[in-house]
């Protein structure tokens, strides 16, 4: 009989996962080291070490024996769950021959068995035993260990398959060829001799992703085996853009897909196209959260991120004699090759229904009953980093029937019902933002909200869970991030499974709750805060509403410790907003619940502290910071601008700007050399071509590559001031038509460019689009003006029309009314790309003046502070004659639908001007006046649109991620060995 092993200190080794991410080999380097992963998989694993009770007398110990088995005896004082902890441990192994006998002398119960591999061969290796006996030793004593999951512990059978995954897929032209005609076949089902472009795209794709999920298995190993701090960005919103082009730029393999595709008769470029984007957000927000993850990626960063897979994304934007309309996007009516649904990674979410009371320990604790159920199916999107092999995850979530209902009512006959049911069940997932002006708006706009959030949490604490057993140590595991108000109820869900699934106390749960959330918020008004009625939280969520009460009573209770009986203070802090119809503010909450709070810029951080939350700032300044938003360099300059990005490295003699962006800080020492300049402006005028191209396909208008493009391509809506563009096109019009033809000679030709969706309920937007389209009808058409001025408007704009339009700009127009714009991260890539700004002092417009100087630009307008005063003179201030001119024009017809324009030009009239556009209007056309004046000197322009590229690095999202990680989320990076 072998010695028994000393347990007080007993190294156990653990690979739970491995049934979940398909390969053991993941944490064993990759290429030439994984051969030799049979003989390390034994080692390689995640290790725990469990110090076992110095009384416990429990034992394992190994017998020789004659058979083809080997004997394991157990000694130990409770026989209560030994059989099941033993069946656990040996899950995959043979074992059999099972005896229990108690020794009355010793006091201790004995069990024997006798254990094979699968294959029903003896184990004798040393090592194996050993390992073995540690697992056993610590599921007797209360542990969770597994033992078998490896390829070591394997019959002949298993050990063939991990055999055949010695290596990785390979990248080379001939290798991509070979999977791209596989999936040809056998994923795309089509002939390999008869394929279009799609089918090629189809095809390629699953290739590529192929690639990305050798990666992501072993990224997320990775993480399983060193156990760090997990970040998890929760956002309801995310444009992600085209993935094929992004992902064979990060994995570094897009040569290799051209070559092999123009082998196979394919290009690239037009495979690229084929791909549509997914709508999964609304403007900024969504593509900050798609700019993030690639950092988080590309940094190394262990991190997960959630959203909803909307069924329909954002709306196609039809024009159609210049009026929008909206249709459905279909944006999975072709299938998704990029997705992988997870059938087997599925939550249950409540609804409705009531709250009850049980005893539970001798101590009262709530129940949720629900009165409805849904599924949230996980669908996953590999997120690979640049210069790494880190490959994380974008988990989205979609919604289906609970089966129980299903099977209920088929059983029953009640197949309409089961069919309602699951319509029912799927409309959540359904739309992206649906229109809350409804009660039934708002009703699933809060279960969207609760189901993302529920089945995000109930994910993250299964990970949690998996590797830790004491639900202290959450904080040290987990951040959560809340990107704005709309995961904010996930604040009250986790209190709620604290409470009633962990059964802790309130002050246990508050303190973990306050240490895992972090709460960005977008927001620049007061009133546009979300709130949400309490009468519909009741009917929806009644567990929540009640932690709501109890957390708004704590804090009200704590509050006038610190403020005393200041009853109106109080009154505008309170989650729960009294009036007639009683509501929760949501931000409040988020910002009582979280750690730290932030804004998206230097100028938006002080709006918070002095206009949004100021009471809540007075009370914990400590909790504010800001984090400048930023965009990543690798989506707008890699891809949608190769030829800028070739001609960087060139001078930069380096590629490694594509991941540390300070470096292209040194293309300030090269600005004003006449030979960079010469292929600098080389790089714009084949951008410019690009566009060209684009746009007389799109509108049937040719435009002047001579002229200045002149770009403003962003939401519609009245603050933004695309109506402020529009009138001062008009100005120059009416300019040019009333010029003698000597002086017309010198104008600065101009192509005009807005392009942006407006919200299908408002009205006034709708009208600026339209209004656009019939000021471009008159002056597209006036053989006076030819090309001098062309005015374009480009329908259904998204993130791939983004990729176009950006890198073939000479000038961008931000022009939002100050103290409106929390960020504006489309000027941080607009400047990346060397385009010139044109912009008012707003949001992170400031720092991009710190960065770059004001001398670089074309600022103009009242500022922030000045914009309150100017509002509440604006009756007495009267507007610019040039304004009052051209907004006549538009009122007099003179580009038709004059009824229709009229409530258009009664928001800038008669004292209505909310937005300043007649306050800012002269100062507005100087500036345009000084842009014209620049584009003239061409070695001067040249100069400023490198300098707007050199300063560029600062607005990367790496660096956002960067100061998030450290300052806020408390996460190191870790990275996967390459």
């Amino acid at each position: 009989m072998s010695a028994v092993l000393p347990f007080s200190l007993a190294t156990v080794e653990c690979n739970k996962q491995r049934h979940q991410w398909c390969s053991c080999l993941t944490s064993v380097k990759p290429l030439s080291l994984r051969k030799n992963a049979l003989k390390k998989a034994n080692t390689n694993v995640c290790k725990r070490t469990i110090r076992a009770s110095s009384t416990a007398i429990s034992s394992v110990t190994v017998e020789k024996d004659k058979t083809n088995g080997t004997v394991f005896v157990i000694r130990a004082q409770d026989k209560m769950g030994l059989l099941q902890a033993i069946t656990r441990v040996l899950a995959g192994l043979k074992f059999e021959k099972a005896t229990m006998e108690f020794d009355e002398k010793e006091d201790y119960f004995v069990v024997k068995f006798l254990v094979t591999d699968s294959d029903g061969n003896k184990i004798e290796d040393k090592e194996s035993l050993i390992r073995i006996e540690s697992a056993l030793m610590e599921a007797i004593n209360g542990g969770d260990a597994v033992v078998v999951r490896k390829a070591g512990f394997l019959g002949g059978k298993n050990k063939r398959m991990f055999e055949l995954m010695d290596g990785f897929l390979k990248n080379d032209p001939v290798s991509l060829q070979k999977d791209i005609l596989h999936h040809v076949e056998y994923t795309v089902a089509r002939s390999r001799f008869s394929f279009d472009d799609f089918e090629a795209y189809q095809a390629l794709s699953h290739s590529v992703r192929d690639r990305l999920i050798e990666r992501w298995h072993d990224t997320q190993q990775h993480f399983k085996k060193k156990d760090p701090k997990r970040l998890y960005f929760l956002s309801l919103e995310f444009l992600m853009g085209r993935s094929l082009s992004n992902s064979v730029i990060n994995l570094g393999i897009k040569d290799q897909c051209a070559e092999a595709l123009s082998q196979l008769g394919f290009e690239y470029e037009v495979l690229v196209e084929q791909e549509g984007d997914a709508a999964l957000g609304n403007g900024g927000l969504a593509r900050l959260s798609a700019c993030q993850m690639d950092s988080l990626a590309t940094l190394d960063f262990p991190a997960w991120g959630y959203g909803l897979r909307y069924q329909y994304g954002l709306f196609r934007q039809i024009i159609i004699d210049g009026f929008q309309h909206e249709q459905p996007d279909y944006w999975l009516n072709f299938g998704n090759p990029w997705e992988i649904e997870r059938v087997h990674v599925s939550y249950p979410v409540k609804f409705y229904g009531t709250v009850e009371e049980e005893i539970v320990n001798g101590k009262k604790c709530k129940v949720w009953i629900p009165g409805e159920t849904v599924e949230a199916v996980a669908y996953d999107n590999p997120i690979p980093g640049y210069g790494t092999r880190n490959t994380i995850n974008l988990r989205l979530w979609a919604a289906k029937p609970s089966e129980g209902h299903d099977i209920e009512s088929y059983n029953t006959g009640d197949y309409i019902n089961a069919i309602v049911n699951r319509q029912k069940a799927e409309i959540i997932s359904n739309v992206l933002y649906p229109d809350d002006r409804s009660y039934q708006g708002k009703e699933l706009r809060l279960k969207q909200q609760y189901f993302f959030v529920s089945a995000s949490l109930q994910d993250i604490i299964r990970r949690f869970k998996d590797v830790h057993d004491n639900i202290d140590e959450f904080p040290d595991k987990v951040a959560l991030q809340l990107n704005d108000t709309h995961p904010s109820i996930s604040v009250v869900e986790l209190m709620r499974v604290l409470l009633d699934e962990e059964h802790l106390s309130w002050k246990k749960a508050w303190n973990i709750v306050k240490k895992v959330f972090t709460f960005t918020s977008h927001t620049v008004l007061p009133e546009a805060l979300e709130k949400v009625p309490v009468d519909l939280i009741e009917s929806v969520l009644p567990r929540h509403l009640q932690i709501i009460y109890d957390i708004n009573f704590a804090f009200m209770e704590e509050l006038k410790k610190k403020i005393g009986q200041d009853y109106v203070r109080m009154s505008r802090m309170s989650i729960v907003e009294e009036g007639a119809v009683k509501n929760i503010r949501v931000a409040n909450l988020s910002v009582v619940c979280s750690h730290t709070v932030n804004g998206v810029s230097k100028a938006h951080s002080k709006l918070l502290e002095t206009r949004v939350f100021t009471d809540f700032y007075e009370l914990w300044p400590e909790k504010f910071q800001y984090k400048t938003n930023g965009v990543t360099q690798r989506r707008w300059i890699v891809v949608s601008n190769p030829s800028l990005c070739a001609l960087i490295s060139k001078w930069l003699k380096t590629e490694s700007w594509i991941r540390n962006v300070d470096l292209l800080t040194s293309l300030r020492d090269h600005a004003s050399n006449p030979n960079l300049q010469h292929e600098w402006n080389m790089v714009k005028k084949i951008n410019k071509m690009r566009l060209a191209e684009y746009i007389e396909t799109m509108s049937g208008v040719k435009v002047s590559l001579d002229a200045m493009f002149d770009v403003q391509i962003k939401r519609i809506h009245e603050y933004k001031r695309q109506f402020l563009n529009i009138l001062g096109v008009i100005h120059r019009y009416d300019c040019i038509k009333n010029m003698e033809e000597s002086d017309r000679k010198k104008v600065v030709p101009r192509v005009c460019i807005i392009g942006g969706k407006a919200p299908p309920g408002y009205e006034i937007a709708k009208k600026i689009i339209k209004l656009c389209h019939a000021v471009a009808e008159i002056i597209n058409n006036d053989n006076d003006v030819g090309d001098l001025l062309k005015l374009i408007f480009i329908p259904d704009y998204n993130v791939s029309v983004a990729e176009l339009v950006i890198p073939g700009s000479d000038l961008s127009q931000h022009i939002s009314t100050a103290g409106h714009e929390a960020s504006g991260t489309g000027s941080m890539k607009f400047l990346m790309n060397g385009c010139l700004l044109l912009a008012t002092a707003d949001g992170s417009t400031n720092e991009i003046i710190e960065e770059i100087g004001a001398e670089n630009m074309f600022i103009f307008g009242a500022k922030i502070n000045e914009v309150p005063t100017l509002r509440e003179k604006k009756s007495a201030i009267k507007a610019p004659l040039q304004f009052a001119r051209v907004v006549r024009m538009v009122r007099d017809g003179h580009f038709g639908f004059k009824d229709y324009f009229k409530s258009l030009c009664d928001t800038v009239e008669n004292g209505k001007d909310f937005y300043l556009l007649g306050s800012d209007f002269t100062s507005y056309l100087e500036a345009q006046a000084e842009a014209d004046k620049a584009y003239v000197d061409k070695e001067k322009w040249s100069k400023m649109s490198i300098l707007c590229t050199a300063g560029s690095g600062r607005f990367s999202s790496d660096r956002t991620i960067e100061d998030y990680a450290e300052e806020t989320w408390g996460i190191q990076p870790c990275k996967l060995p390459s």
